[in-house]
């Protein structure tokens, strides 16, 4: 979760000297017509391109459709028209980590804070960029600046809940406790902080507050699959194990990989007589099992047989050394740096459109890499005419 308000409020106090253009645009916006909101604010650019409001707005939308490529250039530029805004440097980094790269979400919002220290939502943005990187103290304090700006308002319980994360992660579960209880008293609808509530309100024994905070989470969120398990299985944990199938059941469905909440499930079923269901339940868990072993097992083959390819590429054996990429990407497709020498060694033979393809496919799962970002630049810009494929994933 980052910290982003509703696009009515962010933009609220940025339109007082703004062209028509851009007001429409954002009113379009607020209604949810972001289509037509983006098609205002190209045109608003092509007549002026140091428009920073337009190139802010519209990167923001497009964030929010999932268009990296142009959110980040959009917001980038503004940054650089408008480089002492805070509000820029913090939408920039919003985007950035919106599309999982906290790496470079990072720099925009230490900018942010430090430009506006009073500005609360860089405060909180960096500090959970700094909680994500285990750097607890640091992300204590932006937390702590965030909650003294905010005060006893609602915007505040998202700071008192991730500050009880850090007091988690540093084994101080009373204070993490008294931090949740902030947080869900400035806001009764905040589902998860209940959810972490009930695990506090668990570690300090108190059983019957705990199971309350659990309910509470899953009626604000029923979709919410950590919050159903917790709930089964602190129901399963009570003896009340016709009540925990009910949550059980429903945190499989919601994420029909989670291991715990299928063993759970199944002691449920098994504890409430069901004994049919819990052994089908069982061989499920079995199931569940064999393929993460075997996940593990091709993770660990993938390497061997890369370091395999990467010998005959040294010896100068190019298309073997691409057989065993491509043999090693089969068995872990998810690996970006096998992804890379697949991708090199098809350039390296000619085969400009499925090396361009396989290089964009690698910075698409790691974005904020620097040296992949620069080796399919080069490459595009070396590729014969007609080579280059034309991707659509996040183009409008």
């Amino acid at each position: 979760m980052i910290v982003q308000m509703a696009l009515v409020l962010a933009w609220a106090g940025l339109l007082w000297a703004q062209s028509p253009q851009i007001e429409q645009a954002w009113k379009l916006a607020a209604k949810g017509q972001s289509d037509e909101a983006i098609r205002i604010l190209d045109r608003a650019i092509k007549n002026d391109p140091k428009d920073a409001d337009a190139r802010l707005l519209l990167g923001s939308l497009l964030a929010e459709k999932g268009k990296r490529t142009q959110a980040i250039d959009q917001l980038t530029e503004a940054v650089q028209l408008r480089p002492q805004s805070a509000e820029a440097q913090n939408a920039l980094g919003e985007a950035y980590n919106k599309f999982g790269d906290t790496k470079s979400a990072r720099g925009p919002f230490e900018k942010a804070v430090s430009l506006k220290p009073g500005f609360g939502a860089a405060q909180v943005n960096l500090g959970l960029i700094l909680l994500q990187a285990g750097e607890l103290r640091a992300a204590a304090e932006h937390l702590e600046r965030a909650i003294q700006i905010f005060g006893r308002t609602a915007e505040a319980a998202y700071p008192h809940y991730l500050r009880a994360k850090v007091y988690t992660a540093q084994n101080d579960a009373s204070k993490a406790l008294a931090q949740l209880q902030q947080a869900v008293s400035l806001r009764p609808d905040f589902a998860e902080a209940w959810s972490d509530l009930g695990l506090a309100r668990k570690t300090s024994l108190d059983a019957k507050g705990a199971l309350a905070a659990f309910k509470r989470a899953v009626e604000l969120n029923p979709s919410d699959a950590v919050a159903q398990y917790r709930l089964g299985a602190e129901y399963l944990r009570a003896g009340q194990a016709h009540e925990a199938v009910e949550h059980l059941e429903q945190a499989y469905r919601l994420d029909p990989g989670d291991q715990s909440a299928l063993n759970s499930l199944q002691m449920a079923l098994r504890q409430d007589g069901k004994t049919d269901e819990a052994n089908r339940i069982r061989e499920k868990l079995a199931e569940l099992l064999r393929k993460k072993d075997q996940i593990s097992q091709n993770a660990l083959s993938a390497v061997r047989v890369n370091n395999e390819g990467a010998a005959l590429e040294k010896a100068g054996d190019l298309r073997g050394a691409l057989e065993k990429y491509r043999k090693a990407l089969d068995l872990n497709p998810e690996h970006v740096g096998i992804r890379v020498n697949y991708a090199v060694a098809l350039l390296r033979l000619g085969q400009w459109t499925q090396g361009l393809t396989e290089l964009h496919e690698a910075l698409r799962r790691d974005p904020g890499n620097a040296q992949i970002q620069a080796a399919l630049k080069d490459a595009l810009a070396q590729a014969p005419p007609g080579s280059v494929p034309k991707w659509n994933d996040d183009r409008r």
